[in-house]
């Protein structure tokens, strides 16, 4: 990942809770190599801003004048200061960090474009790209989730931080409640400790058995050939039965929702 922020600005999608400590880990490495600063938007500009300025030793004041227009001290700047200032001194070789993709506002990704043109490097996290202004320019990079040993020893290690002793049947029980996401099977977990029933399913991996159902209905398709061989009337209308069973599931099997990971 560090070679592609090093060559430019990336989105990085994954379910919520299966990198929740990535953005972190990401901000720790490049700030041996970049002047670096995160931030996540939560409804006050001037807020995010401050916090983007103070990591990378912007100044976040200004000269407070009285009538005369002598300084009489400092004062906070504005928001729309606090922009400019950014933008006036951040260097091409820096890297920001947005855990939170889809909080930025159409303000805040109008500013990014800017610094995006000059060099700054920006590396944000999202359930899926939004595909729009800034994120076009992003090469994407797509985490994939733990897998089933690692989620069994997540389950495993919280159940032992709330004192629950679980068996191993138990654990794998509850571990195709989970999928392959940490945040669902540390739910499943805390679930389970407060005696809730914890047989619900949000996560969306599963194994899609409709081509098998399918398959076999077509092979006893075979029967109403048979029956039309040897003129045996009941295996040809049960042959004829199970082949157009076949047919209709294979159409219905091509209605689709909405596949949302997630987060989403």
């Amino acid at each position: 990942m560090m070679e592609a922020i090093a060559t430019g600005s990336v989105i990085v999608l994954a379910e919520v809770g299966v990198a929740d400590d990535l953005p972190l880990a990401v901000h720790e490495e490049c700030q041996g190599r970049f002047d670096c600063a995160i931030a996540i938007y939560k409804g006050s500009g001037k807020k995010f801003f401050q916090a983007i300025a103070e990591q990378l030793d912007i100044p976040t004041t200004e000269p407070k004048l009285d009538k005369n227009g002598d300084a009489v001290g400092e004062k906070p700047m504005s928001m729309d200061a606090l922009k400019e200032e950014i933008a006036d001194n951040i260097q091409p070789d820096t890297v920001l960090i947005f855990p939170e993709a889809k909080r930025l506002t159409t303000g805040i990704r109008y500013w990014l474009e800017d610094l995006m043109a000059a060099g700054v490097k920006v590396c944000c996290f999202a359930v899926n790209n939004p595909r729009r202004d800034i994120f076009l320019d992003m090469a994407e990079i797509e985490i994939d989730p733990p897998d089933d040993r690692a989620i069994r020893e997540i389950l495993r290690a919280e159940a032992v931080a709330f004192g629950l002793n679980l068996t191993e049947n138990r654990l794998a029980q509850l571990q195709t409640l989970a999928g392959r996401n940490p945040a669902i099977a540390r739910k499943v977990i805390r679930r389970e400790r407060l005696g809730m029933n914890p047989d619900k399913v949000e996560h969306s991996q599963y194994l899609d058995i409709s081509p098998i159902v399918m398959a076999g209905l077509a092979m006893l398709a075979i029967v109403r050939f048979i029956g039309m061989g040897t003129g045996n009337r009941s295996l040809y209308i049960i042959g004829g039965i199970a082949m157009m069973t076949g047919m209709s599931l294979k159409y219905l099997g091509r209605v689709r929702g909405a596949r949302k990971r997630y987060g989403e």
